[in-house]
């Protein structure tokens, strides 16, 4: 029988536009970052916000780590929102995401994205914040929360001159876990001198109430807390800062102590201080080496702060994703209870810079150039 070849003719062309179209629509992309996969993205990387300069260069450390990656991620940012987290998740979750590195905007909330992660057998990584009241978390890739509150503590006490300092405390977000670990762990190492009279406390009735208490119980850190909270957010502490200083007399001024949880907060903080009169000189600490805050150190108009080597936890992230990915066990060196288990850790190490070591560790260690800084020595 004799074939229709007009028929037949366009039967090809249409096998043909079907094959075309199934090689443009098929596959998965590479995601943001890393090398890419034809069957999807296999880490997913959720980041709270791009608002603070932290979270901005931990993205810039896992775009290097990942660059050489086998792997195939996307990195996405919450921007201050459990609810915009938790569609971050379900994105990466529709897209075959077989580890998920997650840093909670808030703690507790970040529990039901994670849940619903551990369903689709997801293995879960908190990253620098602990997640809290669940058991879908595997892993926790931390610092020593409670080391950097003890350093930035031990610091102002190594340096405090005289008794009856005045004594102003702030802490971070009263949704972060790792703001009272910060916090328990200065106020452990402040709380003897306090006691003894080294240190008076100038803007915290909770706090003067529980100073012959060393070791505070969860509800008693968020009753401090959340009189001295700066949200991490440098408007707030600057705010909070001007009231405190408004509401007290001269005889808590002169030459005070000043307890601030990160850089952006120290800032803000150090800049009203440095605008009262009656202020004559302060000791002020800070957290995450931020270009800023270095360059506030070396200017003198901030103290301290405890850097934390990102290159370090986002390297250990990663060594722990590809570990699972690759089928293995990741290492870990501790474990922390999230108030419904303990969860595995792998911990870094923090380091203390002020202006006489900045250099050795922040430049000689090829974190930061020179030429971002004046008055390096």
């Amino acid at each position: 029988m004799r074939k229709n070849s007009k028929g037949f003719l366009f039967l090809m062309i249409l096998a043909i536009f079907a094959l075309v179209a199934a090689g443009c629509n098929g596959g998965g992309g590479s995601g943001e970052e890393g090398s890419g996969s034809s069957s999807g993205v296999d880490i997913g990387i959720v980041l709270p916000t791009k608002d603070e300069p932290r979270w901005v260069q931990d993205e810039e450390r896992f775009k290097a780590a990942l660059a050489d990656s086998d792997y195939s991620t996307e990195i996405l940012f919450s921007q201050g929102s459990s609810a915009k987290e938790k569609e971050n998740v379900e994105a990466l979750l529709n897209k075959g995401i077989k580890v998920l590195i997650i840093t909670p905007h808030d703690g507790a909330a970040a529990a039901a994205a994670v849940e619903a992660a551990k369903q689709d057998d997801v293995t879960v990584i908190a990253y620098d914040r602990l997640i809290t009241d669940t058991d879908a978390v595997d892993y926790y890739v931390t610092f020593d929360s409670l080391a950097v509150g003890a350093a930035q503590a031990q610091y102002l006490l190594d340096n405090v001159e005289g008794t009856g300092v005045p004594l102003y405390l702030y802490a971070g977000a009263s949704s972060d876990n790792n703001a009272f670990l910060f916090f328990q762990g200065a106020w452990e190492v402040l709380q003897p001198k306090i006691a003894d009279g080294t240190f008076k406390i100038a803007n915290s009735s909770q706090a003067e109430a529980l100073k012959d208490t060393k070791e505070l119980d969860r509800d008693q850190l968020s009753q401090i807390i959340g009189q001295v909270t700066t949200n991490w957010d440098p408007n707030e502490s600057k705010n909070k800062a001007q009231t405190h200083l408004t509401s007290v007399g001269d005889d808590m001024k002169g030459n005070v102590a000043i307890l601030a949880p990160n850089d952006g907060t120290a800032r803000a903080i150090a800049d009203v201080f440095a605008s009262d009169a009656a202020v004559t000189d302060y000791l002020i600490t800070g957290q995450d080496a931020e270009k800023a805050s270095v360059q506030y150190i070396l200017d003198e108009k901030q103290s301290m702060t405890v850097f934390k080597d990102v290159r370090t936890l986002v390297e250990d992230a990663m060594g722990m994703a590809v570990e699972v990915l690759d089928g293995n066990t990741p290492e870990t060196t501790g474990s922390y209870d999230n108030g419904t288990t303990e969860v595995k850790a792998k911990q870094t190490p923090v380091i203390v810079v002020d202006k006489e070591n900045a250099k050795e560790e922040l430049i000689d260690s090829d974190y930061y150039k020179a030429d971002e800084f004046t008055g390096l020595e």
